[in-house]
C-alpha cells in the first residue's frame, strides 16, 4: 500500500515537472535553434538511457557526448544532465520499485534524504565560477571511472543480503544520499555512488536499483525545476530526451531485459577520464 502510493506520489511530482517544463518551453519559442543536433539528438538520448537501465551512468555518458560535440555549455551542463535525466529515471523506478523487494523505512528515509539535497543545490551550482565547475565534473568522471574500475576486478563486495537497514546504518544512508542529491546539481551522478553505499552497507545488490531509481524520480524533478527557474539548461537537449530517452529505457526493460556490459564499461571507463582530462585542458565556453 505504501509503496503504491509512493509510486503515485512520484508521478504527481513528474506530472507536475513537465508542465513547469512545457510552460518554460511556450516563454521561449526559439529554444530549437539551441545548437545540439536534430538529427543527432534521437540517437544519443536512446542510447544513453538504454545504457543508463543496465546501470551505466547517464550523467557520465551525457558529459562525454555534450561537451565533446560541443552542444551544451559548462554553464549549462549541470542543469541539461538532470533535467534530461528526470522522466527516463523515473520510467526506470516505476519499473523497478513494483518488482523488488526492499524495506519501505529505507527506501522512504534514501529518497527524502536525496531530494532535499537536490532542491537545495541548484541554487550553489549555478554560481561556481566555471574553472571550478570543470574540475568537480572532472573529479565526479574520474571517481565514476575508478568505481567502474573496481567493480570490473570485484573489490567492492556486492553479497549483502540485507533488504532494509536501521539503527547507525540508516542515518549513514541518509547522509550519503543526500550529499548524492546535492552533488547531482553540479554534474556528478548518484547511480554509482549509491551502489557502492548500498553494497558496504550490507544490502543485497539489487536493492541498489528501487533505492537510487526512487530517489531520482524525486530529486531529480525537483531539482530541474530550480535549474528551470535559473534559467541554466538546454532545453532543445531535454525536450529530445524525454521522448527517446524514456523509449531507451523501455527497450532495455522490456525488449533487451539484459545485456553482458563487461567489455561495454572498459570502454566507457576509457571515454571518462579522456572526457575529465579534455575538460580540464579547454578553454573557457
Amino acid at each position: 500500500m505504501i509503496k503504491n502510493l509512493l509510486l503515485l506520489a512520484m508521478v504527481i511530482v513528474n506530472i507536475w515537472y513537465v508542465l513547469f517544463f512545457i510552460k518554460d518551453l511556450k516563454k521561449h519559442p526559439d529554444f530549437m535553434q539551441e545548437k545540439a543536433s536534430s538529427k543527432g539528438l534521437p540517437f544519443t538520448s536512446f542510447l544513453i538511457f538504454f545504457l543508463s537501465t543496465f546501470g551505466i551512468s547517464d550523467f557520465a555518458i551525457g558529459t562525454a557526448i555534450y561537451k565533446k560535440l560541443n552542444w551544451v555549455s559548462m554553464k549549462d551542463l549541470p542543469g541539461t544532465l538532470n533535467a534530461t535525466c528526470a522522466l527516463p529515471a523515473t520510467t526506470m523506478a516505476l519499473c523497478y520499485i513494483s518488482g523488488i523487494k526492499v524495506g519501505v523505512g529505507t527506501l522512504l528515509t534514501c529518497i527524502i534524504c536525496q531530494t532535499l539535497g537536490a532542491y537545495i543545490g541548484p541554487a550553489f551550482a549555478v554560481k561556481l565560477p566555471e574553472k571550478v565547475l570543470k574540475m568537480v565534473v572532472a573529479i565526479g568522471l574520474v571517481i565514476a571511472s575508478i568505481l567502474i574500475l573496481l567493480g570490473q576486478f570485484n573489490v567492492i563486495p556486492s553479497n549483502g543480503n540485507l533488504t532494509a537497514l536501521s539503527g547507525w546504518k540508516l542515518v549513514l544512508a541518509g547522509v550519503a544520499l543526500f550529499v548524492y542529491g546535492a552533488l547531482n546539481n553540479v554534474g556528478i551522478g548518484c547511480y554509482a555512488p549509491t551502489m557502492v553505499t548500498i553494497y558496504l552497507l550490507g544490502m543485497n545488490p539489487i536493492v541498489a536499483f528501487p533505492i537510487m531509481m526512487g530517489g531520482c524520480g524525486f530529486s531529480l524533478p525537483v531539482g530541474s525545476m530550480q535549474f528551470i527557474k535559473l534559467n541554466a539548461y538546454s532545453r532543445k537537449v531535454t525536450l529530445f530526451t524525454m521522448i527517446f530517452g524514456v523509449m531507451g529505457v523501455f527497450v532495455a526493460v522490456f525488449v533487451v531485459k539484459s545485456l553482458n556490459t563487461y567489455m561495454l564499461k572498459w570502454l566507457v571507463m576509457l571515454v571518462l577520464v579522456y572526457t575529465a582530462i579534455s575538460l580540464l585542458l579547454t578553454k573557457k565556453d
